[in-house]
């Protein structure tokens, strides 16, 4: 089969508090429909200035403790120059820098090759915002 390019455009609603969006299950799905058992490459790209894409382990604690250390690097105060917004929404602007807005990764057999514990995440520090769109694109 020819190599071939599908993206695919997801909504997440991630409410009024920090999050961390597990979207591997949503990642499966596109890829079931557009992989075709076939090696490749997946982007993950957030086409927002306030959010990041991850590759953690989900569920153990370790995204609640990513959301702490976020909090702790980049602290929801008035020390930013960027204020409008909700108090300290500076700092969202400031996290794509440490948690990028894109992930490339393997896609191998129609699969996305993960190590045993880890999950693709949408991290969202930006309360103001509730609506998001990934873009998920195949590469094979």
């Amino acid at each position: 089969m020819a190599d071939s390019f599908t993206t695919r455009t997801i909504d997440i609603t991630t409410g009024s508090a920090e999050t961390v969006h597990d979207l591997t299950t949503d990642i499966a799905a596109f890829l079931d429909d557009t992989a075709d058992g076939r090696d490749g490459l997946l982007n993950v790209f957030v086409p927002h200035a306030t959010a990041g894409v991850a590759v953690i382990e989900t569920g153990a604690g370790s995204d609640a403790d990513l959301l702490t250390a976020l909090h702790d690097l980049l602290p929801a105060d008035n020390r930013w120059r960027h204020r409008h917004g909700s108090p300290g929404h500076g700092r969202d602007h400031v996290l794509p820098a440490i948690v990028p807005p894109h992930a490339t990764l393997p896609v191998i057999d129609g699969e996305l090759a993960l190590g045993t514990w880890q999950s693709v995440v949408l991290v969202d520090t930006n309360i103001s915002n509730v609506n998001r769109q990934v873009r998920l694109s195949f590469l094979g």
